[in-house]
This record gives C-alpha cells, structure tokens and sequence, in this order.
C-alpha cells in the first residue's frame, strides 16, 4: 500500500468518487492507485480546462466535490479559469496536483513551479503533502475545505508521497461543522422593513437559495408580502420550467440593472451579495442599487438558506 492507495481510501470513504483527470509522469501511482479502486471512477479530460470545467458542472448538479488531477504548476495553470468559475459559484472541489518528487525540486526541472501561488487566487485553502504519513489529514483538510465556501481546494501531492509505502490505516468520514442557526434578529429586522416599504422591497436568491423547495418559498414571500423576486446574471443552478417560480434576473448592461432595480427602497440579499457592474465605465456608477436602498442581508452563502427563509415566511405570517 502507498501513499497514493491511502489518497483515494480518504476520497472514498468521503463519497468522493469521480476524478477528472489529465495525469503526467508525476501522477502515474495515483493513477494507477485509481485503477485499483473499482468505486473511483476516473474520467480523462484532454485539456486542463476540461477536467476543472467537468468537477465544476458535477459539483453544481450534485453538491458532492470531484476530484480533479493535474500535472505539476503548468498543468494547474491551464485550469485555472474554471477554478475561478467554480470559486465563483461556491462549487466543491478538490484539485489534486502532482509535483516532483521532493528532492527532485532543487534541482529546478523544466516543470517546476510555485504551484502555491498559482494555486492560492482560485482556492480556499491550499497544502503540500508533507509525505506518506501526511496523506490522511491533508486530504481530510482538502475535503472539509472544499465544503467550506468558496469551495475550492487543491492538494499539492509530490511523486514521492504517492509512490512511498505506508502501512494500512483505518479512514472515515470527515466530520463537518454544520450551518450556522438562523438569525432571528435578521429574519425580524428584514420582515420590519419589507412591512415598511410595501410593494418596493426586492430580494435576491442565488445559491441554494435558487433551488426548487427554497426557490418555492421565496415564491410564497413575494406573493404573500408583494416583495419583488430577483435573480443574479449569472446562476450556478437553478430548477426552472411550468409552475416554478421565476425570479427576475437582474441585466448585465448596467443601464438596464439600475432601471429594473430603480424603484426598491429595500433590498434583501438570500445567499447573494448586494449587485455591481461586472466592469466600470466611464460616468456610470458600479454599485447597482440607488442611493437610498437599503440593502439587508437575510442568510449568507453557507448559512441555511432554506430554513432562513421559512423563518421570514412565518415572520411575515404567509400561511
């Protein structure tokens, strides 16, 4: 057994159980450690930006991190750009980068690399394996931090960690901190000022927010309390078709975004963040909302966002 059986053990016990994967020579035992292990399903991508873009997609649709494989600093180079998306979208994922052999580094080999800083931008949380016996808590960190947002993790394994023997060691799920409670004092004060502002309160959705049961009840907020439902431009999922709730999407063009935003006094954000420009332009402002709105926050990305808003429901007394 070797560092890199050890590896996937801790991806499986985890429900970890897909690796988008565009190995080199400095990956060859973990590739071969995912051949051994007929629960791993491991996925060739042709290009770097395939195999983030792929976990990216597979994390939006199913809420579980995917494994990603890329060969040393230039490799993760060519899949950053989808990190970034991923990092954007709160996706989990786990990126496994192969190094050199870790004597091998001094020698400074065409392909080496500051892969932490290359990594850092687009991550949550970054680590090196120190060797074998490291493998298990730095691909528990990796693990717990891809379920933390922004949810992007990547473990730096070099090829002498992978190949190293180890002894055979028990792995189990790793024990996640669960969602903040419900702030009560937040649910009151947002249900006070869309009470205040009747017909010119908005709220936002985005993340689980945006999600059919969540997405039902927010439904039920607008109606019942005549609070206008927006979406973001850009969404990482949301279920949509005949009797869903469609939210507004708010415009790119920042002309428009400021038109269809221009008459709310109060504007709650549900797992968002208060609107901007994606750029800036000469004589247009960059924040999206008049001055004048107020812009609370119900439930931050992480937070539940679901009973959130079942508690302002109930505040409002939407039956």
């Amino acid at each position: 057994m070797n560092g890199a059986d050890v590896l996937c053990d801790v991806l499986l016990a985890n429900d970890v159980t897909v690796c988008f994967a565009n190995p080199g020579t400095s990956e060859m035992h973990f590739v071969a450690a995912l051949d051994r292990k007929p629960k791993m399903r491991c996925v060739l991508g042709l290009f770097e930006g395939v195999v983030t873009g792929a976990a990216d997609g597979y994390a939006r649709m199913t809420d579980r991190p995917a494994a990603t494989l890329l060969h040393t600093g230039p490799g993760l180079a060519n899949g950053l750009a989808n990190m970034h998306n991923a990092r954007r979208a709160f996706s989990p994922m786990i990126n496994i980068v192969g190094d050199h052999a870790s004597y091998h580094l001094p020698l400074d080999a065409p392909l080496t690399s500051d892969i932490e800083s290359l990594a850092a931008p687009m991550s949550n949380w970054v680590g090196r394996v120190k060797g074998p016996a490291d493998i298990v808590p730095a691909a528990e960190a990796a693990f717990r931090a891809s379920l933390t947002p922004p949810g992007v993790a990547t473990m730096i394994l070099p090829a002498d960690a992978a190949w190293g023997a180890v002894d055979a060691v028990s792995v189990g799920k790793v024990k996640l901190v669960p969602a903040p409670a419900v702030d009560m004092d937040a649910v009151r004060k947002v249900a006070a000022a869309i009470r205040t502002a009747p017909g010119r309160a908005g709220m936002i959705v985005r993340g689980k927010a945006a999600r059919a049961d969540a997405l039902a009840i927010a439904g039920q907020i607008s109606t019942g309390s005549d609070v206008r439902l927006f979406g973001e431009v850009l969404i990482a999922r949301m279920q949509r078709g005949r009797g869903r709730v469609a939210p507004t999407r708010i415009p790119y063009p920042v002309d428009a975004a400021m038109a269809v935003l221009s008459d709310v006094d109060v504007l709650i954000l549900v797992g968002a963040k208060e609107p901007v420009a994606f750029f800036a332009y000469p004589g247009k402002p960059g924040r999206l909302v008049r001055e004048g709105c107020e812009v609370l926050t119900l439930a931050a990305h992480g937070d539940d966002l679901h009973t959130a808003l079942e508690a302002l429901r109930d505040e409002l007394g939407i039956k």
